[in-house]
């Protein structure tokens, strides 16, 4: 059976990325009807709905994710965003905090946040949020420089060894 709902995950997930919701949707209810649990399948889904405009069946979808995982933070925020869509500014504000509670350099939840403050006046509180993406985006600038750094140093280190042993 797990074969199976591996097969029709990643099925779902090619046709998510290429575009064809529909097909995505087929695969990834498909992994539910075999495992009513698999998390990321129901998240996927949800954000497939969106993709088609379906934003009451992709929050209903958020909304088992965050039953089972009330830590899931993207659950949490793409629930946020269709909440967003569907005029529910108050409960979209409410999943966007959350999932920043939970994960505190979630980038994408601030940016959704800000765009929502900015979309009901609230510019200052925008702004702060602008601040952190910011500050986020420079800290995974950063990170993958000195990890690149760190790979790079590695393999000149592993080159040299090499070249020394060639030499011998």
């Amino acid at each position: 059976m797990s074969n199976s709902i591996d097969t029709h995950y990643n099925d779902g997930m090619a046709a998510f990325v290429s575009q064809d919701y529909g097909t995505c949707i087929d695969h990834l209810s498909e992994v539910i009807r075999l495992d009513d649990t698999h998390k990321l399948a129901l998240v996927s889904r949800g954000a497939a709905f969106m993709r088609t405009g379906n934003f009451k069946t992709a929050i209903a979808d958020f909304d088992r994710v965050v039953d089972m995982d009330p830590d899931y933070a993207r659950a949490y925020h793409l629930r946020g965003l269709a909440r967003e869509v569907e005029g529910d500014d108050d409960g979209a504000l409410d999943d966007f905090n959350r999932a920043i509670d939970l994960k505190p350099d979630y980038g994408a939840a601030y940016h959704s946040r800000a765009t929502l403050h900015t979309k009901t006046g609230r510019t200052d509180d925008a702004t702060e949020d602008i601040r952190m993406v910011t500050q986020l985006t420079q800290q995974n600038i950063e990170t993958f420089a000195n990890e690149n750094n760190v790979w790079r140093s590695q393999q000149m280190h592993l080159e040299s060894i090499f070249e020394t042993e060639l030499n011998r």
